[in-house]
Protein backbone atom coordinates (compact mmCIF):
# COMPACT_ATOMS: atom_id res chain seq x y z
CA UNK A 1 0.00 0.00 0.00
CA UNK A 2 2.57 2.51 1.31
CA UNK A 3 4.93 1.90 -2.05
CA UNK A 4 1.46 2.28 -4.59
CA UNK A 5 0.91 5.21 -6.34
CA UNK A 6 -3.24 5.62 -7.38
CA UNK A 7 -3.18 7.76 -10.99
CA UNK A 8 -6.07 9.90 -11.65
CA UNK A 9 -6.69 10.81 -15.21
CA UNK A 10 -8.53 13.64 -16.34
CA UNK A 11 -9.13 12.16 -19.92
CA UNK A 12 -10.66 14.41 -22.64
CA UNK A 13 -10.18 14.61 -26.76
CA UNK A 14 -7.40 16.49 -27.24
CA UNK A 15 -5.86 16.48 -23.41
CA UNK A 16 -5.31 14.76 -20.47
CA UNK A 17 -4.81 15.63 -16.87
CA UNK A 18 -2.48 13.81 -14.42
CA UNK A 19 -2.39 13.47 -10.37
CA UNK A 20 -1.56 11.11 -7.90
CA UNK A 21 -2.10 10.40 -4.61
CA UNK A 22 0.11 8.09 -2.38
CA UNK A 23 -1.17 4.74 -1.04
CA UNK A 24 -1.25 4.00 2.40
CA UNK A 25 -1.58 8.17 3.14
CA UNK A 26 -4.47 10.67 3.76
CA UNK A 27 -2.31 12.52 2.23
CA UNK A 28 -3.84 15.28 -0.66
CA UNK A 29 -3.29 14.20 -4.00
CA UNK A 30 -0.64 15.85 -6.06
CA UNK A 31 -1.13 17.58 -9.41
CA UNK A 32 1.60 16.18 -11.52
CA UNK A 33 0.58 17.92 -14.76
CA UNK A 34 -1.22 17.62 -18.34
CA UNK A 35 -0.34 15.98 -21.61
CA UNK A 36 -1.84 17.46 -24.96
CA UNK A 37 -1.77 16.14 -28.18
CA UNK A 38 -4.91 13.23 -28.81
CA UNK A 39 -3.34 11.16 -26.00
CA UNK A 40 -6.79 9.05 -25.85
CA UNK A 41 -6.17 7.98 -29.60
CA UNK A 42 -2.60 8.02 -29.96
CA UNK A 43 -1.27 4.89 -28.92
CA UNK A 44 2.68 5.92 -29.01
CA UNK A 45 1.89 9.00 -26.97
CA UNK A 46 0.11 6.59 -24.43
CA UNK A 47 3.32 4.70 -24.62
CA UNK A 48 5.41 7.31 -23.64
CA UNK A 49 3.23 8.31 -21.01
CA UNK A 50 3.00 5.02 -19.70
CA UNK A 51 7.12 5.24 -19.76
CA UNK A 52 7.16 8.79 -17.98
CA UNK A 53 4.40 7.47 -15.37
CA UNK A 54 6.05 3.91 -14.43
CA UNK A 55 9.81 5.90 -14.08
CA UNK A 56 8.36 8.23 -11.57
CA UNK A 57 6.36 6.28 -9.91
CA UNK A 58 7.17 2.31 -9.76
CA UNK A 59 4.35 0.58 -8.64
CA UNK A 60 0.81 2.54 -10.12
CA UNK A 61 -2.55 1.73 -10.84
CA UNK A 62 -4.94 4.18 -12.68
CA UNK A 63 -7.86 5.09 -13.12
CA UNK A 64 -10.25 7.60 -15.03
CA UNK A 65 -13.96 8.33 -15.69
CA UNK A 66 -16.16 6.72 -18.28
CA UNK A 67 -17.11 9.26 -20.64
CA UNK A 68 -17.09 10.23 -24.59
CA UNK A 69 -13.48 8.75 -24.84
CA UNK A 70 -15.07 5.11 -24.47
CA UNK A 71 -12.82 2.38 -23.20
CA UNK A 72 -10.18 2.60 -25.62
CA UNK A 73 -7.95 4.71 -23.38
CA UNK A 74 -8.44 1.67 -20.78
CA UNK A 75 -7.70 -1.12 -23.45
CA UNK A 76 -4.19 0.58 -24.42
CA UNK A 77 -3.08 1.42 -21.11
CA UNK A 78 -4.07 -2.42 -19.86
CA UNK A 79 -2.26 -3.81 -23.15
CA UNK A 80 0.99 -0.99 -21.74
CA UNK A 81 1.16 -3.26 -18.91
CA UNK A 82 -0.57 -0.67 -16.62
CA UNK A 83 -3.63 -1.92 -13.85
CA UNK A 84 -5.91 0.44 -15.28
CA UNK A 85 -9.90 0.59 -14.19
CA UNK A 86 -12.64 2.99 -15.50
CA UNK A 87 -15.25 4.56 -12.60
CA UNK A 88 -18.43 5.73 -12.83
CA UNK A 89 -19.11 9.37 -13.04
CA UNK A 90 -22.24 8.80 -11.66
CA UNK A 91 -21.83 7.97 -8.64
CA UNK A 92 -19.05 9.61 -7.73
CA UNK A 93 -19.69 12.02 -4.40
CA UNK A 94 -20.40 15.88 -5.37
CA UNK A 95 -20.08 17.94 -2.39
CA UNK A 96 -23.14 21.21 -2.38
CA UNK A 97 -20.53 23.87 -2.33
CA UNK A 98 -18.20 23.09 -5.36
CA UNK A 99 -18.74 25.49 -7.85
CA UNK A 100 -15.10 25.54 -9.46
CA UNK A 101 -14.90 22.84 -11.48
CA UNK A 102 -11.23 22.14 -13.50
CA UNK A 103 -9.45 18.94 -14.87
CA UNK A 104 -6.66 19.86 -12.49
CA UNK A 105 -9.81 19.17 -9.50
CA UNK A 106 -11.31 16.45 -11.57
CA UNK A 107 -7.79 14.76 -12.02
CA UNK A 108 -6.90 15.30 -8.52
CA UNK A 109 -10.13 13.89 -7.25
CA UNK A 110 -9.76 11.16 -8.96
CA UNK A 111 -6.68 10.63 -7.25
CA UNK A 112 -7.63 10.87 -4.05
CA UNK A 113 -11.25 8.69 -4.20
CA UNK A 114 -9.46 5.81 -6.15
CA UNK A 115 -7.23 5.55 -3.53
CA UNK A 116 -9.81 5.78 -0.68
CA UNK A 117 -11.32 3.09 -2.48
CA UNK A 118 -14.74 5.19 -3.04
CA UNK A 119 -15.20 4.63 -6.44
CA UNK A 120 -17.49 2.49 -8.32
CA UNK A 121 -15.56 0.56 -11.49
CA UNK A 122 -17.40 0.73 -14.87
CA UNK A 123 -16.74 -2.93 -16.86
CA UNK A 124 -14.45 -2.94 -19.32
CA UNK A 125 -16.27 -4.82 -22.21
CA UNK A 126 -14.17 -6.90 -24.82
CA UNK A 127 -13.62 -5.55 -27.76
CA UNK A 128 -15.76 -7.97 -29.62
CA UNK A 129 -18.39 -7.63 -27.29
CA UNK A 130 -18.50 -3.57 -28.14
CA UNK A 131 -18.32 -3.96 -31.86
CA UNK A 132 -21.52 -6.00 -31.43
CA UNK A 133 -23.16 -3.39 -28.88
CA UNK A 134 -22.13 -0.71 -31.62
CA UNK A 135 -24.15 -2.71 -34.27
CA UNK A 136 -26.92 -3.00 -32.20
CA UNK A 137 -27.14 0.59 -30.88
CA UNK A 138 -26.77 1.31 -34.63
CA UNK A 139 -29.82 -0.37 -35.54
CA UNK A 140 -31.97 1.58 -32.33
CA UNK A 141 -30.72 4.69 -34.58
CA UNK A 142 -32.09 3.26 -37.45
CA UNK A 143 -34.92 2.41 -36.02
CA UNK A 144 -35.42 5.66 -34.82
CA UNK A 145 -35.17 7.50 -38.02
CA UNK A 146 -37.67 5.31 -39.50
CA UNK A 147 -40.09 6.56 -36.77
CA UNK A 148 -38.98 10.28 -37.33
CA UNK A 149 -39.09 10.32 -40.81
CA UNK A 150 -42.72 8.35 -40.86
CA UNK A 151 -43.88 11.20 -38.21
CA UNK A 152 -42.60 13.62 -40.77
CA UNK A 153 -44.50 12.68 -43.42
CA UNK A 154 -47.82 11.85 -41.28
CA UNK A 155 -47.79 15.31 -40.22
CA UNK A 156 -47.36 16.86 -43.45
CA UNK A 157 -50.04 15.26 -44.96
CA UNK A 158 -52.35 15.98 -42.41
CA UNK A 159 -51.32 19.82 -42.15
CA UNK A 160 -52.14 19.57 -46.15
CA UNK A 161 -55.58 17.78 -45.64
CA UNK A 162 -54.44 14.29 -46.53
CA UNK A 163 -55.59 11.56 -43.86
CA UNK A 164 -55.47 8.19 -44.16
CA UNK A 165 -58.67 5.89 -43.24
CA UNK A 166 -57.29 2.57 -43.46
CA UNK A 167 -57.02 0.20 -40.79
CA UNK A 168 -53.40 -0.29 -40.30
CA UNK A 169 -50.38 2.55 -40.90
CA UNK A 170 -47.69 1.62 -42.65
CA UNK A 171 -48.66 -1.66 -44.59
CA UNK A 172 -49.00 -2.60 -48.01
CA UNK A 173 -52.42 -0.83 -48.93
CA UNK A 174 -51.04 2.44 -46.75
CA UNK A 175 -48.04 2.35 -48.79
CA UNK A 176 -49.84 1.84 -52.27
CA UNK A 177 -52.03 4.52 -51.07
CA UNK A 178 -49.02 6.99 -50.08
CA UNK A 179 -47.08 6.25 -53.52
CA UNK A 180 -50.17 6.65 -55.54
CA UNK A 181 -51.36 10.58 -53.65
CA UNK A 182 -51.34 13.31 -56.03
CA UNK A 183 -50.50 16.43 -54.25
CA UNK A 184 -51.79 20.11 -56.52
CA UNK A 185 -49.14 21.82 -55.68
CA UNK A 186 -45.65 20.36 -57.91
CA UNK A 187 -43.60 21.54 -55.00
CA UNK A 188 -45.38 19.64 -52.35
CA UNK A 189 -45.36 16.81 -54.60
CA UNK A 190 -41.38 16.71 -54.68
CA UNK A 191 -41.89 17.11 -50.71
CA UNK A 192 -43.97 13.57 -50.51
CA UNK A 193 -41.27 12.44 -52.99
CA UNK A 194 -38.69 12.72 -50.66
CA UNK A 195 -40.05 11.94 -47.49
CA UNK A 196 -41.02 8.59 -48.94
CA UNK A 197 -37.17 8.22 -50.03
CA UNK A 198 -36.50 9.13 -47.02
CA UNK A 199 -38.77 6.28 -45.08
CA UNK A 200 -37.62 3.34 -48.28
CA UNK A 201 -33.71 4.27 -47.12
CA UNK A 202 -34.12 3.56 -43.42
CA UNK A 203 -35.89 0.88 -44.08
CA UNK A 204 -33.32 -0.86 -46.32
CA UNK A 205 -30.45 0.62 -43.69
CA UNK A 206 -32.61 -1.15 -40.94
CA UNK A 207 -32.72 -4.11 -42.49
CA UNK A 208 -28.99 -4.65 -43.70
CA UNK A 209 -28.11 -4.25 -40.07
CA UNK A 210 -30.34 -6.62 -38.43
CA UNK A 211 -28.74 -9.29 -41.33
CA UNK A 212 -25.74 -8.25 -40.10
CA UNK A 213 -26.20 -8.47 -36.22
CA UNK A 214 -27.69 -12.14 -37.40
CA UNK A 215 -24.39 -12.22 -39.10
CA UNK A 216 -22.23 -12.10 -36.13
CA UNK A 217 -24.21 -14.52 -34.11
CA UNK A 218 -23.03 -17.38 -35.51
CA UNK A 219 -19.02 -16.36 -34.17
CA UNK A 220 -19.69 -14.65 -31.13
CA UNK A 221 -18.98 -16.60 -27.77
CA UNK A 222 -21.94 -15.08 -26.18
CA UNK A 223 -24.40 -17.46 -28.50
CA UNK A 224 -26.14 -20.01 -26.05
CA UNK A 225 -27.24 -17.23 -24.06
CA UNK A 226 -28.51 -15.18 -26.82
CA UNK A 227 -30.09 -18.58 -27.59
CA UNK A 228 -31.54 -19.59 -24.30
CA UNK A 229 -32.90 -15.26 -24.29
CA UNK A 230 -34.69 -16.32 -27.32
CA UNK A 231 -36.36 -19.11 -25.81
CA UNK A 232 -38.87 -16.17 -23.65
CA UNK A 233 -41.69 -14.59 -25.06
CA UNK A 234 -40.81 -11.19 -26.41
CA UNK A 235 -37.03 -11.96 -27.24
CA UNK A 236 -35.93 -12.77 -30.86
CA UNK A 237 -32.13 -12.21 -32.07
CA UNK A 238 -32.48 -8.52 -32.13
CA UNK A 239 -33.67 -8.02 -28.28
CA UNK A 240 -31.48 -11.03 -27.13
CA UNK A 241 -28.35 -9.58 -28.97
CA UNK A 242 -28.93 -5.98 -27.59
CA UNK A 243 -29.41 -7.33 -23.77
CA UNK A 244 -26.29 -9.77 -24.16
CA UNK A 245 -23.93 -7.42 -25.35
CA UNK A 246 -25.07 -4.36 -23.08
CA UNK A 247 -25.11 -5.96 -19.70
CA UNK A 248 -22.75 -9.12 -20.80
CA UNK A 249 -21.28 -11.48 -18.08
CA UNK A 250 -24.56 -11.73 -15.33
CA UNK A 251 -22.39 -13.65 -13.15
CA UNK A 252 -20.97 -10.56 -11.37
CA UNK A 253 -24.01 -9.74 -9.94
CA UNK A 254 -24.49 -11.77 -6.31
CA UNK A 255 -28.57 -11.24 -6.52
CA UNK A 256 -31.48 -10.54 -9.12
CA UNK A 257 -32.12 -7.27 -6.61
CA UNK A 258 -28.47 -5.80 -7.34
CA UNK A 259 -28.98 -6.59 -11.47
CA UNK A 260 -32.36 -4.58 -11.23
CA UNK A 261 -30.29 -1.52 -9.59
CA UNK A 262 -27.65 -2.05 -12.19
CA UNK A 263 -30.51 -1.35 -14.88
CA UNK A 264 -32.16 1.28 -13.01
CA UNK A 265 -35.48 -0.74 -12.69
CA UNK A 266 -35.72 -0.22 -8.86
CA UNK A 267 -38.13 2.80 -7.42
CA UNK A 268 -35.89 6.03 -5.92
CA UNK A 269 -36.91 6.67 -2.16
CA UNK A 270 -36.55 9.11 0.65
CA UNK A 271 -37.50 8.66 3.69
CA UNK A 272 -36.92 10.11 6.86
CA UNK A 273 -37.92 9.36 10.47
CA UNK A 274 -41.66 7.65 10.04
CA UNK A 275 -42.08 8.65 6.68
CA UNK A 276 -41.03 6.49 3.93
CA UNK A 277 -41.95 7.86 0.20
CA UNK A 278 -41.06 5.85 -2.77
CA UNK A 279 -40.86 8.12 -5.88
CA UNK A 280 -39.92 6.94 -9.82
CA UNK A 281 -37.82 4.32 -10.61
CA UNK A 282 -33.88 5.67 -10.89
CA UNK A 283 -32.90 5.01 -14.01
CA UNK A 284 -29.43 4.76 -13.82
CA UNK A 285 -26.98 1.76 -15.35
CA UNK A 286 -27.73 0.95 -18.64
CA UNK A 287 -30.37 2.71 -20.33
CA UNK A 288 -30.18 1.08 -23.65
CA UNK A 289 -30.64 -2.63 -22.15
CA UNK A 290 -33.51 -1.11 -19.62
CA UNK A 291 -35.29 0.00 -22.98
CA UNK A 292 -34.99 -3.18 -24.75
CA UNK A 293 -35.98 -5.23 -21.44
CA UNK A 294 -39.43 -2.77 -20.91
CA UNK A 295 -40.38 -3.24 -24.59
CA UNK A 296 -39.95 -7.16 -24.12
CA UNK A 297 -42.38 -6.95 -20.90
CA UNK A 298 -45.17 -5.76 -23.28
CA UNK A 299 -45.47 -9.14 -24.02
CA UNK A 300 -46.47 -10.51 -21.15
CA UNK A 301 -49.59 -8.81 -20.74
CA UNK A 302 -51.04 -11.35 -23.02
CA UNK A 303 -51.99 -14.76 -21.37
CA UNK A 304 -49.04 -17.63 -21.61
CA UNK A 305 -49.24 -19.24 -24.23
CA UNK A 306 -46.34 -20.40 -26.62
CA UNK A 307 -46.82 -19.84 -30.22
CA UNK A 308 -45.41 -21.68 -32.83
CA UNK A 309 -42.83 -19.10 -33.38
CA UNK A 310 -41.92 -19.43 -29.87
CA UNK A 311 -41.80 -23.09 -29.77
CA UNK A 312 -39.46 -22.98 -33.08
CA UNK A 313 -36.78 -20.50 -30.92
CA UNK A 314 -37.06 -23.11 -27.84
CA UNK A 315 -35.91 -26.23 -30.03
CA UNK A 316 -32.38 -27.81 -28.78
CA UNK A 317 -32.67 -25.43 -25.34
CA UNK A 318 -32.30 -27.45 -22.60
CA UNK A 319 -35.72 -28.07 -20.19
CA UNK A 320 -34.63 -25.88 -17.01
CA UNK A 321 -34.31 -23.27 -19.93
CA UNK A 322 -37.54 -23.78 -21.04
CA UNK A 323 -39.41 -23.89 -17.36
CA UNK A 324 -37.82 -20.87 -16.76
CA UNK A 325 -38.87 -19.02 -19.85
CA UNK A 326 -42.62 -20.78 -18.81
CA UNK A 327 -42.62 -19.86 -15.00
CA UNK A 328 -41.38 -16.10 -16.36
CA UNK A 329 -44.67 -16.25 -18.39
CA UNK A 330 -46.94 -17.15 -15.49
CA UNK A 331 -45.59 -14.69 -13.26
CA UNK A 332 -45.38 -11.87 -14.86
CA UNK A 333 -48.89 -11.77 -16.51
CA UNK A 334 -50.14 -12.96 -13.02
CA UNK A 335 -48.24 -9.67 -11.93
CA UNK A 336 -49.86 -7.68 -14.62
CA UNK A 337 -53.35 -8.71 -13.86
CA UNK A 338 -52.93 -8.01 -10.21
CA UNK A 339 -51.85 -4.41 -10.59
CA UNK A 340 -54.69 -3.53 -13.20
CA UNK A 341 -56.65 -4.94 -10.90
CA UNK A 342 -55.49 -2.06 -8.32
CA UNK A 343 -55.98 0.82 -11.62
CA UNK A 344 -52.45 1.22 -11.29
CA UNK A 345 -51.14 2.81 -14.66
CA UNK A 346 -50.22 0.97 -17.52
CA UNK A 347 -46.74 2.27 -17.71
CA UNK A 348 -46.28 1.62 -14.07
CA UNK A 349 -47.29 -2.43 -14.47
CA UNK A 350 -44.88 -3.23 -17.61
CA UNK A 351 -41.89 -1.33 -15.66
CA UNK A 352 -42.71 -3.51 -12.52
CA UNK A 353 -42.93 -6.53 -15.11
CA UNK A 354 -39.62 -5.48 -16.87
CA UNK A 355 -37.99 -5.53 -13.39
CA UNK A 356 -39.07 -8.78 -12.56
CA UNK A 357 -38.40 -10.02 -15.82
CA UNK A 358 -34.88 -9.18 -15.48
CA UNK A 359 -34.28 -11.34 -12.59
CA UNK A 360 -35.06 -14.47 -14.80
CA UNK A 361 -32.62 -12.70 -17.57
CA UNK A 362 -30.54 -13.43 -14.46
CA UNK A 363 -31.33 -16.94 -13.28
CA UNK A 364 -30.82 -17.94 -16.69
CA UNK A 365 -27.66 -17.47 -16.98
CA UNK A 366 -26.27 -18.45 -13.11
CA UNK A 367 -28.69 -21.26 -12.46
CA UNK A 368 -28.63 -23.13 -15.39
CA UNK A 369 -26.16 -25.78 -17.32
CA UNK A 370 -25.93 -23.73 -20.62
CA UNK A 371 -22.42 -23.06 -22.22
CA UNK A 372 -20.95 -19.79 -20.43
CA UNK A 373 -17.89 -17.91 -21.71
CA UNK A 374 -14.65 -18.01 -19.27
CA UNK A 375 -15.25 -15.78 -16.33
CA UNK A 376 -13.89 -12.23 -16.83
CA UNK A 377 -11.39 -11.32 -13.25
CA UNK A 378 -11.33 -7.46 -14.95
Amino acid sequence: MKNTYYIGLDAHKDSIAIAYAIGGSRAKATFHGSCGGSLPATENALRKLAKKLAVKFGDLKVCYEAGPTGFVLARRLIKLGLDCVVMAPTKTTRKPNEKIKTDKRDAMKIAREFRNGDIVEVRIPPSNDQAIRDVARARTDASDDLSRAKQRLKSFLLCNGHRYSGSASWSGPHMNYLRGLSLGNPAQQIVLEEYLLAIDHCLLRLDRLVVKMEELLGDWEWKPVVDALKAFKGFKTVAAMTVTAEVGDLRRFENPRSFMSFLGLVPGEHSSGTKRHQGAITKCGNSHARWMLIESAQHYRRPPNVSPQLSQRQEGQPAEVREIAWRAQNRLHNRYKRLKARHLHENKAIIAMARELSSFIWEVQNKTTITMPPLATA
